[in-house]
Parts: structure tokens; C-alpha cells; sequence
């Protein structure tokens, strides 16, 4: 039975809503004006059309008890929500107090974190993959709320859409997935983007998930539809999709001019289907309100745009001496081990072992700590490599579990259940291979800016585990290597230790800091007796400090990774033939940097070899040569040099792989061709 219909709703709450939909009318017919007047609000997607659904959305959620992902054109579901106009009209200006972002983000991008009215990406409908994280720690630790997530019918086009629903589906989370459908992914019509007439029938077949169909343009079927999928969700803890049939009165947005795909026919159509105009009628018509008192209503929020402009106007713009602020948070400080060094005795342990028991102390540790990926949860079996061995069978399933093979998936659900609690710590193994990770690189970047782009307000809490690099016959997809690439987003950590002490510690340090850390495993060392060594039961690494590992006057060698231990045996190699002293840098952390110990050994040596195991050209390599280049160019005696793999696709025969990865041989000539310059 429905709830809501015009003869019986409270009248008290007709007035509520009519002078919600006045005012969001009023302040999406403003916004443009903005940007004529060079003010701001440089994008803007007009909602008009989408009314009778956003409304409902607004009004269905509970403060501090719901989580919400409105995308671009949700203006009125958050001013039904609780926004005011001004704070509406702050992030449309972006200004320093907009409570999205500080003007950091895009306009027409609303939000309210401290209420959870998440801020999310332009990527839209990405936020569907967080929204299933946050409800995923909803379930775990018995929360009653529901978690919505809002965009238009050609989202669900993207792969990671799939993804969010099937894994709500899997997973039974209280999701409701609100689908606006305006007919149009800009100017792509519907018929271009699916298969079905109405896009939510392409989900028909998943098992517990509810779809609802409502009239988007109806503000009493919008709000029954919604108060059922709201009640149905805390219930049953099961996924809702809410499919709202819109229009779109306007252009996809101020960048948009839709009169050069749309007739006349049918921009007559959407305009004479105006919801607000709908609604107006129907409360007349029913005796509900008069049109004085109408009037009346429409006057009031006339006076709160007039008094949120004068506001918003008066509002300071972001300082740009803030840009470094909120790149990346504090991390945990190493008390014990400050410089990540220690001088313990005892029984060797390899570097899968290390990691494996780090991993199982941090989480007695804390057990607020989570840990999901491919096959890292079968029975004995803990991963492809065994990393994750006996880590289900001691902390459980509801901790420690099977993820989708959908790389997007495992980081972005990651990203969304950090967001439900910030004592909230995962590990995730984001691909069995690193060189698998690539699709989910549209979820790594979101939890590279996330911290700056809220201002602060959210960082993921996530160590995101690969197994990286060659070395062991794998070829193209199994022995690749990433952080070349992934050292160009700002927000991430990244670190790539070499011996089982420095995996032990860093990760350790990774698991306890506030943040998003990309932890890279050299996996031809997982077993090595090179990189085994003595490993203190409470070892701590700083981010952002090296270790030298061979001290040396005449050359330094900067390295990380598979290739330490190349550059180790090549020093000593040097020295017993008496060419040179080398000084062997294991970077241990290559974000942050630890600058100041290369530097201290450059201007001792004066000639320097980078080695890693990425390729030459655009590797890592490339920016530690730039910067030693740039600022210590009056301490170098020799062009700086670099060794690393040669610039094609990893080999899989072992001829090919000795071909292009760096091997002593190489590394030798390069520093005996250094050091005779």
C-alpha cells in the first residue's frame, strides 16, 4: 500500500517539499548566470526533469545513520537531504568553506561528509563500488542503515557498475541503487547504451537484489518507491535497485547544447513534463494549497537564494599556499625503530614468511582489519603464492575472504569500507599478478586524490598488496613492473622493500598508518635465501628512509627491489677486483623519498648508477635522475647513469627475459664505465 498520495500526504509536508523544489528550481536556473558573470560554478548539469526522484532520495535519508553517493546533476537530492543553498551555492563558486571540497573539486559536485553525504568522483558511477564497501562494514558490525548511490542510466554502461551490483547481490548489502533515466549519456540516446528498453532489466537475473520502476517526474511515486526500497534494504540487508523514468528538460550540461541533437518535438515533450509544474497543478487541483499560498512559498525561497547569494559571494576563495595540504596524511610513527634498522640475532626467516606472519600479528593487532583478494582464502592455500596461508582459518571468513576476479572491485570496495569507520584498516592483494592490476587503475587514482579533494575530510585507510617484477620466467601479465606509472598520481605511498626485515616493517608501518599505501612484493624474493634475514617480532620501517646497505666512497649505486641484490653482489665484485668502493642505496620507499640520503651520498661520491628492474626509459629511475640532476649538479664529477630493463614487453623464454631485465654482468660495466669517466 503506498504511503504517499496527494489527497492524505500531511500538508505541512506538501509545503516542505513544494519549497524544496522551488528553491533547487531556482537555484539550477541561477547557476548559469554565475559563470556569465565570470563568479564561477564553471560546470553545471541542470537537474530539471529528474525532480520528483531526487526529492524522494533527500527526504528517505537519515543523517548520520545513511551514507550517500549523489552524483553531478543531484542538486536537489541533497538540498532535500539537508544542504542549504548557500552551502549549495559555495560548492557551485568553489569556495574555501564549500563543505564538498574547499573548492578543490569540481562545481556541481555536492557533498557533506561529516553527515556522510560522500564526495564523490566525476568518473560517474564509480561511487557504486564504495557504496558497496561502506555497506559491507554496515553488515559487519550490525549497523542499521542503507547506503545510497545515485546516477544516470548510461552509468551502468561501465564495467564497475556491474561489479557494484553484482558483489551487492553476492554479498546480500543493503544497496540502493537509484538509476535516473533521462534517455541520454550526454548526447548518446538509450538505444546506443543497452540492450533493454529500460536499463534495469539487464539486472533481472541477479539473485536478491529488488528492482523497483517508479515515474522519476512523480513526487508521490518517486517517494513511495523510494520509502519501500529504503525499508525493504534495512530489513532484509539486501540490494534495491530503484530504475526513476526522467526527462532531461535542458542541455547534459553548460557545456553541452542539446538543440543540435534534439527536434523540437521533443524539447516541446520534456518541457511540458516539467515535474515542478506537474506537482504545482496537483496541489491546486486537489485543494491542497491555494495559488496564493503557492506564491507565497515561491516567494520565501526567492529570499533564501537572495540571502545564500549574498552569502556565498561574500565567501574567501581557497588559498593556494593549501595546495600541499592533504596530499597525504601523517602516517604511524616508528618509535621503536626510527630509522628502520635494527641489530637482532637469530633464526633467518624468508621474505613470503615474514610478510605472511606480519600480516596475522597486525591483525591481533587491531581487529578492525580486513584483508580481501583473488584466491587469497582457500582452504590451505593463501594466494598464488601463499602469502595469505592460515590467515582465514584463524581470523574468519567475515575478515578475511574471496574477492570477485574484478580488480576494480577489490580497490574500490576497499576505498568505500574505509570510509564507514576511520579505525577502519585493509589489506588488499589487488591482483594475483601486478601486471593484472590495470583495470583497476580508475580505482587507484580515486584513492590517490580522495584525501585532497575532500579537503581533508577522507583518505582511505588501504595497503594494497601486488606481487611485482620478474626474475622468475613469467613473461608479459606475470612479471612486469608498475611503479614507474603509478609514482606520477600524488596521494599514494609506495614502497618496495628488498630483504624479509624491510617487508616485515613496512608493512607493519603501512597497516597502522592513516592512508592509502601501495606495497609493492618482489616475488622472485618471496622464497630467496638472499633477501631471507633475522626479522624482530615488532620491526618497524619509516616511511621515507632509505638503508645503505654496503657504505662506499667512489660510486653510489641507488636501487630497490629484485635488483638490490644484484647491485650488492656487483660491489663486492668491484671491490675484490680493486676497481672502486661502491655504496649500495636500497630506496625501501620510493613515496616518500628519502632525499636526503642520497644526497649526503652523491656529494661523497660524486657519480652516481641507478638500477631498478623497470624499464629505462619514463622508469622510476628517470625522476631520481632528474633530481639529483637538477638540485646536486655542482657535486657531480660524471653523467649520471641508470640500468634497467630495455624498453619492450617482459620475455617469457628465459633467453629473452636474460635479454631485457637487468642482470651483474650489465650492472658491472655500467659502474666500471662510471667510474673511469
Amino acid at each position: 500500500m503506498n504511503k504517499f498520495d496527494i489527497k492524505t500526504t500531511d500538508k505541512e509536508m506538501l509545503k516542505k517539499w513544494f519549497h524544496l523544489m522551488t528553491l533547487g528550481r531556482a537555484i539550477d536556473e541561477k547557476a548559469p548566470a554565475y559563470l556569465l558573470q565570470s563568479l564561477g560554478w564553471s560546470y553545471h548539469a541542470p537537474y530539471a526533469g529528474h525532480d520528483g526522484i531526487q526529492l524522494a532520495m533527500g527526504q528517505v535519508f537519515r543523517k548520520n545513520m545513511d551514507f550517500m553517493f549523489p552524483y553531478y546533476r543531484d542538486m536537489l537530492t541533497v538540498l532535500s537531504a539537508g544542504l542549504t543553498a548557500e552551502e549549495i551555492i559555495l560548492n557551485g563558486l568553489s569556495k574555501a568553506t564549500d563543505p564538498a571540497s574547499g573548492g578543490r573539486h569540481m562545481s556541481n559536485h555536492f557533498a557533506k561528509p561529516e553527515w556522510n553525504i560522500q564526495n564523490v568522483s566525476s568518473a560517474t558511477g564509480n561511487h557504486d563500488l564504495h557504496a558497496v564497501g561502506v555497506a559491507r562494514a554496515m553488515v559487519y558490525y550490525g549497523h542499521k542503515g542503507v547506503v545510497i548511490t545515485s546516477h544516470g542510466e548510461a552509468s551502468t554502461s561501465e564495467g564497475y557498475v556491474y561489479e557494484a551490483i553484482n558483489g551487492a547481490s553476492k554479498e546480500q548489502l543493503p544497496v540502493i541503487f537509484v538509476i535516473q533515466d533521462n534517455g541520454y549519456g550526454i548526447s548518446v540516446p538509450k538505444k546506443d547504451q543497452t540492450a533493454n528498453r529500460k536499463v534495469a532489466a539487464n539486472f533481472t537475473g541477479f539473485k536478491n537484489l529488488k528492482i523497483i520502476y517508479c515515474n522519476g517526474k512523480d513526487v508521490f511515486d518517486s517517494m513511495n518507491a523510494m520509502t519501500e526500497a529504503h525499508e525493504y534494504a534495512v530489513r532484509t540487508h539486501c540490494p534495491v535497485i530503484v530504475h526513476a523514468n526522467c526527462v532531461r528538460i535542458g542541455s547534459h550540461s553548460n557545456s553541452d547544447k542539446h538543440v543540435l541533437y534534439r527536434d523540437e518535438e521533443e524539447l516541446s515533450y520534456v518541457k511540458a513534463a516539467d515535474p515542478l509544474h506537474k506537482f504545482h497543478r496537483l496541489l491546486i487541483r486537489y485543494n491542497r494549497f491555494t495559488e496564493e499560498e503557492l506564491v507565497k512559498i515561491q516567494e520565501e525561497s526567492k529570499k533564501e537564494l537572495s540571502a545564500a547569494h549574498k552569502k556565498a559571494i561574500a565567501a574567501p576563495d581557497p588559498d593556494p599556499s593549501t595546495v600541499f595540504d592533504f596530499v597525504m596524511p601523517e602516517p604511524y610513527k616508528a618509535e621503536k625503530y626510527p630509522d628502520g634498522t635494527h641489530q637482532k640475532e637469530g633464526e633467518k626467516v624468508n621474505l613470503v614468511t615474514a610478510i605472511n606472519e606480519t600480516l596475522k600479528a597486525e591483525f591481533r593487532y587491531n581487529p578492525d582489519t580486513f584483508l580481501w583478494g583473488q584466491d587469497v582464502a582457500n582452504k590451505e592455500k593463501g594466494g598464488v603464492f601463499n602469502v595469505t596461508k592460515g590467515m582465514q582459518q584463524e581470523f574468519g571468513i567475515s575478515r578475511v575472504f574471496n574477492a570477485p576476479i574484478a580488480e576494480d572491485f577489490i580497490v574500490g570496495t576497499a576505498n568505500g569500507m574505509s570510509r564507514f569507520d576511520p579505525k577502519i584498516r585493509i589489506v588488499i592483494e589487488g591482483a594475483e599478478f601486478a601486471d593484472y592490476f590495470w583495470p583497476a587503475i580508475e580505482q587507484y587514482v580515486e584513492c590517490t586524490h580522495d584525501y585532497w579533494r575532500s579537503n581533508g575530510q577522507f583518505v582511505p585507510n588501504v595497503t594494497l598488496r601486488l606481487a611485482s617484477g620478474g626474475y622468475i620466467g613469467g613473461g608479459i601479465y606475470h612479471s612486469q613492473n608498475l611503479e614507474g606509472a603509478l609514482s606520477t598520481l600524488p596521494g599514494a605511498r609506495i614502497v618496495y622493500p628488498s630483504f624479509a626485515d624491510d617487508a616485515a616493517g613496512l608493512l607493519r608501518t603501512s597497516m597502522r598508518s592513516k592512508g592509502f599505501t601501495l606495497f609493492l612484493e618482489p616475488k622472485a624474493l618471496y622464497n630467496s635465501l638472499d633477501a631471507a634475514c633475522v626479522v624482530p617480532d615488532d620491526f618497524e620501517v619509516p616511511f621515507g628512509k632509505a638503508r645503505i646497505r654496503r657504505s662506499g666512497s667512489d660510486l653510489t649505486i641507488i636501487t630497490y627491489g629484485n635488483t638490490t641484490h644484484l647491485c650488492l653482489k656487483v660491489a663486492e665484485r668491484l671491490a675484490n677486483d680493486k676497481v672502486a668502493n661502491c655504496e649500495v642505496i636500497d630506496l625501501r620507499s620510493l613515496i616518500p623519498l628519502d632525499k636526503e640520503t642520497i644526497f649526503e651520498s652523491v656529494k661523497k661520491t660524486s657519480k652516481v648508477l641507478i638500477v631498478h628492474e623497470d624499464k629505462v626509459f619514463s622508469g622510476f629511475g628517470a625522476e631520481l635522475a632528474a633530481t639529483i640532476g637538477t638540485e646536486l649538479f655542482q657535486h657531480l664529477d660524471a653523467p649520471i647513469q641508470r640500468v634497467g630493463s630495455v624498453f619492450t614487453p617482459v620475455g617469457f623464454h628465459p633467453v629473452l627475459e636474460k635479454a631485457i631485465l637487468p642482470d651483474a654482468d650489465r650492472i658491472y660495466k655500467a659502474a666500471s664505465d662510471l667510474l673511469a669517466y
